[in-house]
């Protein structure tokens, strides 16, 4: 008898922000809740943008908000990865949308 059980890959069901976190409801009922601060561009994205998100990838295991150009995978989530993209890049990002880096991230 085998005592293998197959593991079903985890999915995105669903997300929700609020002024200070990311939440992110997972298919086998795991919710991961990490800081917005770690990523900048979901941070200074206004709560309709926030709310403008949608799965992707391979059994939907990543996270965009294409009005902000941001992608988030479950594996970096789960892992506890903040966003890698250099203050530069917020900057001209912040620019570019005219809005000011009104202060520093600690990500």
């Amino acid at each position: 008898m085998s005592t293998l059980a197959s593991k079903s890959p985890t999915s995105v069901v669903n997300v929700e922000t609020d002024e200070t976190h990311l939440t992110v409801f997972l298919n086998d009922g795991r919710r991961i809740s990490v800081p917005l601060e770690w990523y900048p561009r979901l941070y200074y994205g206004t709560v309709e943008e926030r709310k403008d998100w949608h799965s992707f990838g391979f059994e939907n295991r990543a996270i965009a908000w294409d009005s902000l150009d941001e992608h988030i995978s479950v594996e970096g989530l789960l892992d506890g990865h903040p966003s890698s993209e250099s203050q530069q890049s917020i900057q001209r990002w912040l620019l570019s949308r005219g809005q000011k880096h009104e202060n520093e991230l600690t990500v």
